[in-house]
């Protein structure tokens, strides 16, 4: 679990290198690490196309689920911003992914 909750207010569109595209609901922090990662060649592109979203039920559960899933790292510290691993969160089937459909709709992407 992560050292800190994380709580999610933003769609990205992350751009793997081998050029396919998909869809993430992040923050700001996780936005800049991500950038990090374009510089250092793990990931192509990130873009941001959704400011403050809606603290739905869905988002709600979706961001549960990847605070408790995953150790985020951050801007705040160093070794994050120096050395930024890029793991692509996965979206297990059930009210997860349902919920990471929801947010998607809700907010005309995809």
């Amino acid at each position: 679990m992560a050292s800190k909750y994380q709580q999610l207010n933003l769609i990205e569109e992350v751009t793997r290198n081998d050029g396919t595209k998909y869809y993430e609901i992040s923050n700001v922090d996780q936005n800049g690490i991500a950038e990090l990662a374009v510089d250092q060649g793990k990931i192509k592109r990130v873009r941001i196309l959704q400011l403050n979203l809606a603290r739905t039920k869905a988002l709600q559960t979706y961001e549960k689920y990847i605070n408790e899933t995953y150790e985020l790292e951050t801007l705040l510290n160093e070794d994050d911003w120096k050395h930024p691993e890029w793991v692509e969160w996965d979206k297990p089937k059930g009210k997860v992914l349902d919920a990471y459909h929801s947010i998607l709709k809700a907010n005309r992407i995809g």
